[in-house]
Parts: structure tokens; sequence; C-alpha cells
């Protein structure tokens, strides 16, 4: 036996001796308990040493206290806003069932696309889940978990849903994924002899306010502080703020809302990889459907008594702010309310990634230009860009190759080439081998747009009192002719241009109601959509068997 071994059992020998004669004696002090252990040799002490489990020391992190700690302020507000405070904006509440509606339509508009639909269904193929989620559109009947999973892959799919630009941006209505997974879940549970969240059943009102309160906390978190410039993706928000709105939609208290908004913030979180070059894939399209599955788990299991991390984000070495976020704090523009609802930006005209949208619509301008003048897209020698930052960060991409959908409908030139060559930009305009994607005319032009930044474009995008997202083409013809340049500040769907397109986003809601359903039900939907006091009455359960389909073409 070494040296090392012998001193090892002999140390452990006098632990264990030491622990019966303290067992033996009840009346013994307490401070006569601890054992005198036997002084280890010099190569036992380096033994015990190296493989030493004191990882906090070892990195310099000081040793914190164990009694009760405080959560973080930033988690206590969130949770103190989802059980506390009362939403009484009528403007709110209107704007989330235009959101409600359009976001359900684009889920099944994203149907149509066998390569989101070959991820949705069951984990295992049959499996049928009594009173579980159902998901618009299809026969499935799943777990919340996976039922949040399939709604929110399926909504994000087509980039075609409302988004919020600020330091940080994304799309708010992503959460809608955990939102309605669970409320209807909840609710058929409840109505089957369940008890969930005390016996509760939801309305939809229930869930215009779940979105206004999803909304207001990934906006107002994505106001000053971008997740994008530390490499992860907005995905974390709607982590974030689904855990905490389905949270209370659970029963769960304002503590357990906490900690659930404290695992979300302490799971791993999504690099923006998938969404650049070289990397760019379809990933992008589900990542929310993925935050929307982890954050309703996360909630589960603190239902399950499962504690939270008050310190999450202040942690000295371990935290989120020092291991994610450089060693800033968040900031806060504003409290939470129902702003970031009544200013959010909705995507009407194109499915296209919402920094181009200004940029479609000018084109769309030129490509009719050219034709009253009896020229065309050919024609054309260079193209210059006027945008804004963040633009050009994210889809200025002018000679980087297409190589799939995900890179077509991330990159503005060929968005704007598409429009200018055709008269259109649809989302079959971005698949692989599609007339757009084959023309030699549009990746001729896609070259010939260059994108500058103006800063008054990127100062207006980030004042709370405009977020425009403008963009402005200049256009030189082969002959040495300028067109004048074509400026777009705000898009259609943004709130200074909201009621110009409520009768677009009507439009495209049925649009993409029509492939899925009869022309009566679509009539019916479309009725019920307009009717705020019944729409808003209906338990959710019944409104979501309106979407059901038994016999998908599409799944």
């Amino acid at each position: 036996m070494s040296t090392v071994q012998r001193g090892i059992r002999q140390a452990s020998r006098t632990v264990r001796l030491s622990q019966r004669l303290c067992r033996s004696s009840a009346l013994r002090p307490l401070s006569s308990c601890s054992p005198t252990v036997a002084p280890l040799s010099s190569a036992s002490s380096r033994l015990r040493n190296s493989f030493s489990t004191m990882a906090s020391r070892q990195s310099g992190a000081p040793v914190l206290p164990t009694e009760a700690r405080a959560y973080d302020p930033e988690i206590s507000d969130i949770a103190d806003y989802v059980h506390n405070t009362p939403i009484n904006s009528e403007l709110a509440f209107d704007t989330a069932r235009w959101v409600f509606l359009d976001t359900l339509g684009c889920g099944l508009e994203g149907l149509q696309f066998k390569e989101c639909t070959k991820l949705l269904g069951p984990i295992v193929e049959g499996t049928l889940v009594p009173n579980g989620t159902k998901v618009p559109g299809t026969p499935f009947q799943l777990d919340p978990v996976n039922g949040a999973f399939n709604i929110g892959a399926m909504i994000r799919w087509l980039d075609y849903n409302d988004c919020w630009l600020a330091a940080e941006w994304g799309h708010p209505s992503d959460n809608l994924g955990a939102i309605l997974a669970v409320a209807d879940w909840v609710t058929r549970t409840n109505r089957a002899g369940g008890n969930l969240a005390g016996g509760k059943t939801f309305t939809v009102r229930d869930i215009l306010e779940a979105m206004i309160k999803a909304h207001e906390i990934q906006g107002c978190l994505a106001l000053l502080n971008s997740f994008n410039k530390v490499g992860l993706d907005h995905v974390v928000l709607v982590k974030v703020a689904s855990a905490a709105v389905v949270s209370k939609m659970l029963g769960l208290s304002e503590k357990q809302t906490a900690d659930a908004v404290t695992q979300a913030f302490v799971d791993g979180q999504s690099l923006r990889t998938y969404r650049h070059s070289p990397n760019t894939m379809s990933r992008k399209s589900w990542a929310a459907g993925d935050a929307c599955q982890r954050a309703v788990n996360l909630a589960l299991k603190v239902l399950k008594g499962e504690p939270g991390v008050p310190t999450v984000l202040s942690a000295p070495v371990w935290g989120f702010y020092d291991v994610l976020f450089g060693g800033k704090k968040f900031e806060s523009q504003r409290p939470y309310g129902s702003y970031v609802m009544e200013n959010v930006l909705f995507k009407v005209s194109y499915p296209a990634e919402f920094h181009s949208q200004t940029a479609v619509e000018a084109s769309q301008k030129i490509h009719n230009q050219l034709k009253a003048l009896g020229k065309s897209a050919a024609d054309i020698k260079e193209i210059t860009c006027r945008t804004h930052e963040a633009c050009i960060r994210i889809i200025d991409k002018q000679f980087k190759p297409m190589d799939n959908f995900a890179d077509r409908d991330h990159c503005i030139q060929y968005m704007c080439s598409v429009m200018l060559v055709f008269g259109r930009l649809t989302a079959g305009d971005y698949t692989d081998g599609s007339e757009a994607a084959t023309s030699p005319l549009v990746e001729s032009l896609r070259q010939k747009m260059k994108c500058v930044e103006d800063p008054k474009f990127t100062a207006d995008y980030h004042d709370p009192s405009l977020r425009t997202i403008s963009n402005g083409l200049t256009v030189e013809l082969n002959d040495g002719t300028f067109l004048d340049e074509v400026v777009v500040e705000a898009p259609l769907g943004h709130r200074l241009r909201r009621e110009e397109a409520k009768p677009e986003i009507l439009a495209k809601y049925k649009r993409h109601l029509e492939p899925h359903f009869s022309a009566e039900k679509v009539k019916h939907l479309v009725q019920l959509g307009q009717d705020p006091k019944t729409l808003e009455a209906t338990p959710i359960d019944e409104y979501v068997d309106l979407y059901v389909v038994k016999d998908s073409k599409f799944v």
C-alpha cells in the first residue's frame, strides 16, 4: 500500500471514530463533536488539493453566504408585472386581437412548406395525448411542451408575423406558441375533471392579455439591450417572456414566476450562428419554437417544486451578466405596461425580414416607374440603398452566394431584386429551384445593389417616438439616367400607418385560411375575428377546435 493510500485510510478511520463518539454522547457540547483528524502526509495533502472541488476559490470568485438571497431586481420586476399589473388599455387589446389573428394565419401558411411540417407532430409517431394541446391546421393533439414547439415553429417559419425593432429585434408574437399550448391544455384538462391552475379555463380574452404581457417583457428588454452584439439570438427573450406568462397561467405564485424566469436565463442560450453566413440554415425558422418549448418545460419543472436561481443575472463570475453579457447590466427605458403591443409592427405586405420591408416597398414603386417608362430591371446599371445600421449588420449580403431559403429571405439585395424583376415577392420566391432563385437577372441585379448607412435613419430607428425603419433607393440606368430616390420611412403595418394596414391584415389572414378550410369555415372565422366581444368571450379550447384539420393535405 502506498504512503498516500495509508494516509487517506488513517484519516478516514479517525473521522468515523470521532463521529461515533459524538453520537454516543447526546449531552456533549456541539463544539466537542468536531472530529480531530490526524495530520495527513504531505503527499496525501497534495493529492487532496489537486482534486479540490472548490472551483469558486480557484477561479477567484467570492465566497457568498448561503442564506436566502433576494432576487435580482430585473427578475422581481418581471414577476411583479405579470402578477400585479392590470392591462387597461383598449388599444393594446384591440392591437392584440389583430396580432392574434395574423399570427395564427401565418402559422397556417407555414404548413404549406414540407421543411416545416417534417418537424411537427408527436415525438413518437401515433402518440395522442388525452386533453392535450391541439395544433391548428393539423390533426395533432400533443403534450403542452411539444405543442408549444409545434405552434411556435409554424408561426415563425415564414418570418411573416409581427416584429419589434430596437437595440435588439425579434417577433413578440412568437410567444403565442407557449401561451396557446398551455392555455389549451389547461382548459381541456380542467373540463375533463382536472384541477390545473385551480381549475382555471381560459377565454380568448385571457390569451390576448397574456400576449400583451409577453410582448411587453420581450420588447422592453430589447429596447436598450443588444443580445446580438454579444452573439446571442433574440429568442432568449421569447424564452424569458414565455416562461413568465405561462407560469402564472399554470397557477404559480409570484415567487415561482420569478423562479421560472431565472431558470430561463440560466438555461443554455442560442447562438446567432444559424442566422449568418456561412451557417445560415433552417434552424432560424424553428428557433422560436424551441424557445417556447423550453419555456413551458421550465415552468412545469417549477410547478413540481424546482427552485429558482435568485442571482442568476448578477452572480459574480457565474452569472448571466459576467458569462454572456460582457459584465454589463440590463438597461431599462420604461416600466412595464402595454407600450410594446400598442406600437408593435405588423408585417403586412411581404414575407421579408423587417429591416427590408420599406426597401421592398420602394422597389415595388420603382418597378412600376420603370414599366411606365417602357423599361425594366434589365436596364438598371446600379442601385444604392440608403439605410440604417441594423439593416447593414443583418441583411446586407451583396456578394454572398445564395445557397438556400434562409440566405434569400435574409438578403436585402435579393428581396429588392426579385421585386424589381418580377413586381412581386412571395414566400415561394425563396425556395430552391424557383423562378426567382434561378433567375440570372435577379442574381446580376443583386450584385449591383450596395448599402450605405445614413446616421439619421439609424437615429430615427432608435427614437422611441418614431421607431421608423427607413430605406431609400436610388437607381442609375445603363444610359446614365438617374431616377429620383424613392424613400419609404415607415412600412405598412407601422403604428403610423396602422389604420391603413388593417384591411390588408384582414385580407392576409383570409388568404392564409383559404387553403385549409371550406369557404363557409373561412367566412365564419373572419367574421368572428371582427367581432371583439364574441371573440374574447370564446373559450380557448372551443376556438382552437375551429382550426383543427383531421385530414390535412399539408401534414
